[in-house]
């Protein structure tokens, strides 16, 4: 268990979930719960006989030299005279983080001649994911088998701190619109695709779009705005009652695996609540299963994951305090309609805790946790650096609660960050035309932790916002990979930081090809706050991001009336090809906000 204390309450609350639409009411009910519970080198290989081939070694990711030429053939006589050894092949330079490449052995001689051994990878840098072993040499006829090289170790050649743009032309801006400015500020902005809608919620209004397919010809048309408590309606509780703005930082998520659309709605005026809808069908605008859980602390700042066995849902008590909660809602019967329960986990002196959210159609391993991932540091103890992510294991037993655990932190070393402007709520970000410096949000893993399953290997991705390496603000991203125990080891990360200006708040996803594409603000007081998209191909240079930046939008005011920028941001796949990346964000036209919507794809 963490050495951070941990409190795990199981109760049964008795609430009524009720089907609805949005935003009328109906349907089959449930009882609600609240629970707190390298480069590798190229090897060695040799030949032997006449017809012995000999073994190369294939270069890891970002490694340099490839093994020399193997040796040359031995003459065929009646037992086959063994042909010379080959030449070794030199060791690849060591990176950060990467994956090595395999050595192949050679094939055996014809006539009795020896095989050539396996190719043997160069040692990998620090961090990296182990190559894959040099394939076995076939046995020549009457030869004996070749030896199968060792196993490599894989290595990061670029640097972790990115200064240029890539070098491959800025993607192109697909399908783009405005959507709902929202309400409140700062905007806390939550978007979802699904095969015929995009959903967008900021604060707490929700509003929902045409995606061109099958069923609408355009993307963009309005089908509705609401508060987002009208998806409550006739469900009665905290969940519909109280003022709009009691019912802030509104999430949504299409869950891909299940084909549901989810929204969850913390309660802030207490008594505190977290409440839950889940559709009937695949429609955002028909009938919903809905859930109150009622939270023992303010529920702030809430961060959904899409996992088999739950929905994830990790919230902070306070600006003012170092307490935050990692709760579980039994997905399994939301999306059947059926009484639910939740549990949940407190844990004091940790940093805002990121459940895991799948992306794609292939589910994690049955049985396999949730991972949880947080930064170092503490902005209340004025603690704004360290050079770790720390990830935890949720595992929830819904048959027997008690068993349920949530394990960590294990510390992933990473290069060493400071907390852009250190932390939140704090004055940073310059912009043309204003004295007033945007808040940073620092001192956090932004939403979402991405996880998807390419069946040979599981990644995660996320990114946070760090001070540049000489000044302005620098995005941090990393991409981890999870190892034969299911463990999240670093594979590539990188700062972006191209010149002096600031980009911060971003989001991150990963397509279905393995292209990360990020999302976010940037600024400088040479231009007004805007937003932008960098995207590295699957095949890049590890820790680069390979496209020069495209612009999503452009502001053409300096944002007014107070410091407050965005709270968080969301990109996110579109599930009808998994390639196409969808990201929002901020920008002003005037003295008010304006929120943009587009998307991208990586060729």
């Amino acid at each position: 268990m963490s050495r951070n204390a941990i409190a795990l309450q199981i109760l049964t609350a008795g609430i009524v979930a009720a089907s609805g639409c949005m935003p009328s009411s109906g349907g089959s009910t449930g009882t609600g719960g609240t629970s707190a519970t390298g480069s590798g080198a190229a090897g060695t290989t040799g030949s032997a006989g006449t017809t012995g081939a000999a073994g190369t070694g294939a270069a890891g990711i970002g490694g340099s030299a490839a093994g020399a030429a193997g040796g040359t053939t031995g003459t065929g006589a009646g037992s086959g005279a063994a042909g010379t050894t080959g030449v070794a092949g030199t060791t690849g330079a060591a990176g950060t983080v990467g994956s090595g490449g395999a050595g192949a052995s050679g094939a055996g001689g014809r006539g009795g001649g020896a095989a050539g051994a396996g190719g043997v990878t160069g040692a990998g840098g620090r961090g990296g994911a182990a190559g894959g072993a040099g394939t076995t040499g076939a046995a020549g006829r009457g030869g004996t088998t070749g030896t199968a090289g060792t196993t490599g170790t894989g290595g990061q050649t670029a640097p972790v701190v990115q200064t240029t743009q890539g070098s491959k032309a800025a993607l192109t801006l697909l399908d783009h619109f405005d959507g709902i400015p929202g309400n409140g500020d700062p905007s806390d902005l939550s978007l979802a695709v699904g095969p015929n809608h995009i959903v967008q919620a900021v604060n707490w209004q929700i509003a929902t779009y045409t995606k061109k397919g099958a069923m609408y010809s355009t993307t963009g048309m309005s089908l509705n705005t609401k508060a987002s408590k009208s998806i409550f309606a006739g469900f009665g509780g905290r969940c519909e009652s109280g003022t709009d703005s009691d019912h802030g930082d509104t999430v949504v998520r299409y869950d891909q695996l299940a084909g549901r659309w989810v929204f969850i709605q913390p309660i802030f005026a207490s008594p505190y609540a977290m409440c839950y809808a889940v559709s009937d069908t695949g429609d955002p605008l028909g009938t919903y299963h809905r859930y109150e859980f009622a939270r023992a602390e303010f529920p702030d700042y809430p961060r959904l994951g899409i996992w088999p066995d739950g929905y994830y849902v990790g919230t902070s008590a306070g600006d003012t305090v170092v307490q935050k909660r990692i709760c579980v809602a039994d997905r399994a019967k939301m999306i059947a309609g059926q009484p639910a329960t939740e549990q949940c986990i407190g844990k004091s002196g940790v940093n805002f805790l990121n459940p895991a959210d799948v992306d794609g159609p292939t589910a994690p391993p049955a049985g396999a946790p949730n991972i949880v991932m947080a930064l170092g540091g503490t902005q209340l103890n004025s603690v704004y650096e360290d050079d770790g992510v720390y990830a935890y294991k949720y595992h929830v037993d819904w048959a027997n609660p008690s068993a349920s655990t949530f394990t960590g932190p294990t510390k992933i070393t990473v290069a060493l960050y400071h907390y852009l402007c250190n932390g939140q709520l704090t004055n940073c970000v310059p912009q043309m035309g204003s004295g007033t410096r945007l808040d940073a949000q620092g001192d956090k893993l932004m939403q979402r932790l991405v996880y998807r399953n390419f069946g040979d290997h599981q990644s995660l991705v996320i990114t946070h916002s760090i001070n540049g390496p000489t000044s302005g603000g620098g995005l941090r991203w990393y991409e981890f990979r999870l190892d034969g125990s299911g463990n999240p080891v670093l594979y590539q990360q990188s700062t972006f930081a191209p010149d002096a200006g600031y980009r911060w708040m971003g989001s991150a996803a990963m397509d279905s090809r393995g292209n990360i594409g990020v999302g976010y603000s940037i600024g400088s007081s040479s231009m007004y706050p805007g937003q932008r998209f960098a995207a590295r191909a699957a095949g890049d240079a590890l820790g680069t991001l390979g496209f020069a930046e495209s612009v999503l939008i452009n502001s053409t005011a300096a944002k007014g009336g107070g410091n407050r920028w965005e709270d968080f941001a969301t990109t996110v796949v579109d599930p009808s090809d998994d390639n196409t990346f969808w990201y929002m964000g901020d920008y002003y036209k005037s003295s008010s906000r304006s929120v943009h919507i587009g998307s991208f794809r990586v060729p």
